[in-house]
Order: C-alpha cells, then structure tokens, then sequence
C-alpha cells in the first residue's frame, strides 16, 4: 500500500489551522473570487498569507480552489487574481475551466495545477489529456467506482496523480455540475452560489387544483428526491489504499473547526494504522465509527466506490441531520494561570461537564470551573458568540485543544 496524502477542506484561518493540527497532510482552501464556495468565509489575501505560512511551517501542503466555470466577463479578474496568487505561493490551483487552467500555466506555471472534480472527470484518457496540458494531479469524478479508479491508474503515468472524495456531502447532479440552483433561485452553482434546492422539500400541485400539494412518495425513504447521503468510507480503507489513490480528499468547504478536526483526525488515525497493520485497522474500526458520528451527518453511504448504488446503498435520504457535539470553541493560548482563550461559539456555563478533544485522539471529560471575561470579571456563563473568554478547567488543555459539548 501507498501512504496517500490526506487533503481536508478549510473555510476560514482558524479552521486552516485546525485542520493542520489535526492531521491533514494537505489543506485546500478558497480566496475571494473565483471559488465554488460563495458563502464560504473564505480567505483574504493576508489570511492566505499567514495560512500558508502555518501550514508550511508544519510541513502541510495548501491548495487553492480557482474553479468556477468562467464567463467572458470573469476572465479579465481572472488573470488579475493570478498574478495575485503567483506572489501569494500556493502549492497548487484547482481548476476546472480549461481556459482559467491556460492563463495559470502562462501567469503562474511554477505552481501546480490541479484538475478539479467538476470537470468531470471519468476516464484514463482524460487525465492523460490534462496530463499532457501540464496538470499534476486529476480530481475524480465522484461517479467513479474503485475498479475504474484501478484502470485509470493503470493507465496513467506514474508521475502523474488521482485525487478522490471519500468523505463528505455528495451531489446529485454529475460531478456538480448542477443548473437547478440557477433555474429554482437564479443563483448558479457553477459560479459558486449554489443554494442547495436539492435538499428542499418538494410536493407535487395539479395544475387544476392549485393549493393542493400532494406529497412525492418514493417507497419508504421519504419525499427528498433529490437529497443524497453523505459519503464515508472510514470503513473501507484498505480498498481505498490499494488502488492506487494519490490523495483522499474531505468534502466540506463550509464545515465548522470542529467538524474538519473530527474528520480529520479520525481518518488520520485510520490511515496510518491501516498501513501499519490491517488487524490494528480492524480492532480500531469501533473508535473510527464512533468518533465520525460524532460530527453533523447525514446517513452515510458508499457512493459510488462499489458500483452503481442499488436499493441496499443508494443514495437518497431525508434532509435530517444528525448531530452529537456542540463546538464551543479552541484553546488559543493557555495564560500563566493555566486558564484557556478561547473564542466562545456556543453557551455553556460553570458547572458544566464538558470535553477536551486532543489532536492524539483522547477525548477528555472536564468540568467548568470558571468563565472570565477579557477584563477579569467573572461570568456564570458564555452566553455571546464570538466573546472573548477565558476558562479554568479542572484539568488544563493545550493549544489547539478542542471544547466541545455532547448533545
């Protein structure tokens, strides 16, 4: 087996960070423009900046999504946005648009390129022709199974690499490509403004009984046509491993810190000790399962990776999101007191018990044993979002630590 990279997603600094301490080898984020995650924060230039600069210094890897489907009109601040990202470094670009993927070869050919999974990409001679453009690495089309995946590896050169999604929200339209957005909301997902109709709700009206709305049966799995599981394929890392993946890439540009540091550090840990021994993988398979549903969820599925789903695994499911732990937020620093700061992102109150959850993988229970404010006072609880805290715990976290609290 191949050690492949794990690339996780990141929608702000902090989550970068996060991501970085938790086990990602690779970290793929998205600036201003130009990106298929409008609502996403998102980076600044002088947030990419110190983002890159911190992942570097720990020895990740970060990728830049510049992959919308381009109109005229955008080409211009294209190729200023470039010669922004040339100076910025970047290790690579993701791009879907051949004509954004010419002006990054002519305006930034020392920085990768990256072919990005909405270009659809399905088969060995596809990658040979972005190979042949200058592109490093394809992105899978999700519609891929593993068996497809070994032919296209067979059939590439060695030097050139397969990313692919293994875990995360999939879409029912192919590979992304989605109008829907555009003909429900007049908001285009290929231009990164997608507003998700596909987990809407639908009901059917006759048009001679206006009012009426009759519901959209489909069996017994519910009126959501078209909303998909999510995928995970913690469970399946040895066929994963043995197929000749180049990087397991995250799905969730627009996932809290907690969510990204869950999932990473779960597949981080599964990862290495499937490589270090399958009896290890399979003993830790509980933890795994455990700890990947503890973050917000829909049911999960194998997508694709094993065929095309039939009425066992297909895809579809109700919108319901489940949900264990609540993000409080991280240790940012650890006074002389031994108190943390913290961001605070949700209320919780002395008294409480609570969870540290550490990069290594324990997840630590502690009580709340005093909130402070930045001047000192004293507090019952944290009742504001985003207020600046300090908390003493009965045992003292280190940074980067997580708070979370069990629903």
């Amino acid at each position: 087996m191949k050690r492949p990279e794990l690339l996780v997603p990141a929608s702000s600094l902090e989550v970068l960070k996060v991501a970085v301490i938790y086990g990602a080898d690779a970290v793929y984020i998205g600036g201003e423009a130009f990106g298929l995650r409008a609502k996403a924060k998102n980076f600044s230039k002088e947030d990419m900046r110190e983002g890159i600069a911190f992942a570097h210094a720990h020895g990740v890897k970060v990728y830049v999504t510049v992959n919308i489907l381009a109109h005229n009109r955008d080409l211009e601040g294209v190729r200023e946005y470039l010669q922004e990202l040339k100076e910025i470094g970047p290790d690579a670009l993701i791009i879907a648009d051949p004509g954004i993927f010419m002006y990054a070869k002519e305006i930034c050919p020392e920085i990768e390129r990256h072919i990005s999974t909405q270009a659809n990409n399905t088969n060995y001679e596809t990658y040979r022709f972005w190979y042949n453009l200058g592109a490093k690495r394809v992105v899978s089309a999700r519609e891929l199974s593993l068996e497809e995946i070994r032919e296209i590896r067979a059939h590439i050169p060695d030097d050139m690499e397969i990313e692919t999604f293994i875990h995360g929200a999939m879409c029912i339209s192919y590979s992304g490509r989605c109008l829907l957005s555009n003909f429900m909301a007049g908001r285009d997902a290929n231009q990164g403004a997608c507003t998700h109709p596909c987990r809407w709700k639908y009901s059917v009206v006759e048009e001679k009984r206006p009012g009426e709305y009759m519901p959209v049966f489909e069996n017994e799995r519910g009126t959501f046509i078209f909303n998909s599981k999510d995928l995970c394929m913690v469970e399946h890392m040895e066929d994963i491993l043995t197929s000749g993946i180049d990087s397991l890439k995250i799905e969730g540009r627009m996932k809290t810190a907690l969510y990204v540091a869950t999932v990473a550090r779960t597949y981080r840990k599964a990862i290495d000790d499937c490589m270090e021994s399958p009896e290890k993988y399979h003993a830790n398979m509980p933890w795994y399962q455990e700890q990947i549903s503890n973050c917000t969820y829909r049911q999960f599925t194998t997508g694709f990776f094993y065929g095309k789903p039939d009425e066992n695994t297909q895809i579809y499911d109700s919108n319901t999101y489940v949900r264990e732990y609540t993000y409080l937020g991280f240790a940012e620093e650890i006074d002389e007191r031994g108190l943390a700061r913290l961001t605070q992102r949700n209320k919780f109150s002395v008294g409480e018990t609570i969870e540290i959850m550490k990069p290594d993988g324990r997840n630590i229970p502690v009580t709340v044993e005093a909130i402070y404010n930045e001047e000192g006072e004293s507090m019952e609880s944290a009742p504001h979002a985003q207020q600046r805290i300090y908390v003493k715990l009965n045992e003292t976290p280190e940074v980067f630590d997580i708070l979370r609290r069990g629903e």
